[in-house]
């Protein structure tokens, strides 16, 4: 079993994009940022599916990897939610929230892996898989 932080940031993204997220992306803070290693960023245009993308991640990791995460956070009306796994966080924002937020322009030194879409063929995964501004 992998439970790498990685592996679950990555797993995470691969949930979201299933669960109709948008413009989903890990960012990896390992050297940039003390409090954790990895950033799941997506985007979701209705609370409903803020609220179902995260409650898939979280049932997915602790079925996958044991894991659950340490905090819960977030105001589903004002477009954001959280959650935090300490070396790995899951943010789903709603398109205003994550304009407003800008994670990929703050930690715009970070390397970037977006996952596959569903059906892509083996040429758009090679093209995704790893991208550092």
């Amino acid at each position: 079993m992998n439970d790498s932080p990685e592996f679950c940031a990555r797993f995470s993204a691969e949930v979201a994009q299933l669960e109709k997220a948008e413009d989903v992306l890990v960012l990896d803070l390992r050297g940039l940022a003390g409090f954790t290693d990895f950033f799941v960023i997506a985007t979701a245009a209705s609370e409903r599916r803020r609220r179902t993308i995260v409650d898939a991640v979280e049932r997915r990791i602790r079925e996958r990897v044991g894991r659950k995460p340490i905090h819960l956070e977030g105001y589903p009306a004002a477009g954001w939610l959280l959650a935090d796994y300490v070396d790995f966080v899951v943010h789903v924002f709603s398109p205003e929230s994550r304009e407003l937020y800008q994670l990929e322009k703050l930690w715009g030194d970070a390397a970037r892996w977006y996952p596959e879409p569903p059906g892509a063929d083996a040429a758009d995964a090679a093209a995704r898989t790893s991208v550092t501004p």
